[in-house]
């Protein structure tokens, strides 16, 4: 559906309005463009001294050809040289020089009197940030940290990106990535999303990068390629998005939905190169079902997105639109990866992705079923995290908040206005933004993240 607040937001006259009025102005958004650089746009890179990733850093930059600068920080240049870098000098007394990107590594903060780094860095250029820009600051996993100090410095950084995220506006995205150590070397996968308009939607977010013995040599364009991944409730909106997605990544995908939705089922199979399994997920044969189907090849990649709402107000609600939506959203989910982990059919460094809600995050009113088993999916990616480390999977979740799909635009005018506007984007997420996240997962050089939950929601302000 056409959000034509937006259009009229980014005409001449609608410009003018805005800016006169004080509305939210949402920015059209930059998405991803494979004709175009990762990174469109300068990026500048700096770091607290003592910090300790400049060099991985660096090596990233280098491989997607970034065009990177740096301040007058000796050790940053130094860092970067030696990974085969050299930055480009920047002088903070030039005001009209832009970038697409700020990159801040900040884990040698030791302490909440060296937060002042933070100051130092962004202060000078808050205002040189372009339009879908990125902010990325790099920590230590606070809970890792030696000391106490070092740990609440840490925790600190999460303030900072999610404060910037509502002051720099103009479509930008801030995050943390916080690294574990020995997980220096599993960070690429993470920098390159939230640095690419991959991450549009994707801002005020916290990931942890854990340590992984998997190094691969992968092929950016196609990091799926050899891979077969089955994606629930395929047919339409989110669900195809994510097929798309992964298809265009490379994947052979199987796109699952109810038998009645067979027409859509082959529609997006045939477009995608991909092959249909007409399923009801919560049958009682439907794990052995998808164990045969996959059983002797092999599942890479399972994405559970089936899903559905039954909207009441708790004393108002049925028994059966409670079981309908528990059973649908996450005991299906329970029963399949059981069936799957019982009969070994994840392959090594396989994926498992789970899609969430901000409802299970926040909860929302007259969706007490839905935000149940929304928060289920949280505790179930989260209290699974070491049962498949040992099989060598990760599972990790997206939670979507508004995204314009065929079932927002069902949602009464005000009610959906507000989900447009309540966040710091001003507007609604689409599809793809959920799709790109859980590509970002699936890359078979993500196996350093597990457990994470990644809110595509444009940093909403309910719940934030």
């Amino acid at each position: 559906m056409s959000d034509r607040y937006q259009v009229f937001a980014n005409s001449a006259l609608g410009r003018m309005l805005i800016r006169n009025l004080g509305l939210p102005a949402p920015l059209s958004l930059d998405r991803f463009d494979a004709s175009k650089p990762l990174v469109n746009g300068p990026v500048l890179l700096g770091a607290a001294p003592g910090s300790e990733l400049v060099a991985p850093l660096s090596l990233v930059l280098k491989n997607i050809h970034a065009e990177a600068y740096a301040g007058a920080q000796d050790h940053v240049h130094r860092a970067a040289a030696d990974a085969g870098l050299n930055l480009r000098m920047y002088n903070r007394e030039d005001k009209g020089q832009k970038f697409k990107a700020f990159v801040f590594d900040a884990t040698g903060i030791m302490n909440s009197e060296q937060l002042v780094e933070l100051y130092n860095f962004f202060n000078p250029i808050a205002r040189q940030l372009l339009n879908s820009g990125r902010v990325l600051v790099i920590g230590r996993t606070p809970e890792l940290c030696s000391c106490t100090k070092h740990a609440t410095a840490q925790r600190a950084l999460e303030g900072l990106t999610r404060a910037i995220g509502k002051e720099f506006k103009k479509g930008m995205t801030s995050q943390v990535v916080y690294v574990a150590p020995g997980a220096e070397n599993q960070i690429e996968s993470s920098v390159r999303f939230f640095l690419s308009a991959k991450s549009a939607y994707v801002s005020a977010q916290v990931v942890r990068v854990s340590p992984s013995d998997i190094q691969l040599n992968i092929d950016w364009t196609k990091p799926l390629a050899g891979k077969t991944a089955l994606v629930t409730g395929a047919s339409r909106g989110i669900g195809e998005a994510i097929a798309d997605v992964l298809a265009r990544d490379g994947a052979h995908v199987v796109c699952l939905d109810i038998p009645a939705q067979e027409a859509d089922l082959q529609r997006v199979a045939a477009r995608i190169g991909g092959s249909v399994l007409g399923l009801d997920i919560t049958s009682a044969e439907a794990p052995q079902k998808i164990v045969d189907h996959f059983k002797g090849k092999g599942l890479d990649i399972i994405v559970h997105n089936a899903g559905v709402t039954r909207d009441k107000t708790l004393a108002n609600m049925t028994p059966q639109q409670w079981g309908l939506v528990l059973n649908i959203n996450l005991s299906s989910e329970e029963r399949i990866n059981d069936a799957l982990l019982a009969n070994n059919v994840l392959n090594a460094n396989g994926r498992v992705i789970c899609v969430s809600s901000i409802s299970g995050i926040a909860g929302n009113m007259g969706q007490t079923n839905y935000a149940v088993s929304k928060a289920g999916v949280i505790g179930m990616v989260q209290s699974m995290v070491p049962v498949l480390k040992e099989k060598g999977v990760t599972i990790n979740a997206v939670a979507p908040g508004f995204i314009e799909t065929a079932m927002t635009a069902a949602i009464p005018f005000a009610i959906r206005e507000a989900g447009r506007r309540m966040n710091s984007m001003s507007q609604g997420g689409l599809p793809v933004d959920v799709a790109e996240a859980i590509a970002w997962y699936a890359n078979p050089a993500s196996a350093g993240l597990s457990g994470n939950v990644v809110r595509v929601c444009g940093q909403s302000l309910i719940g934030a």
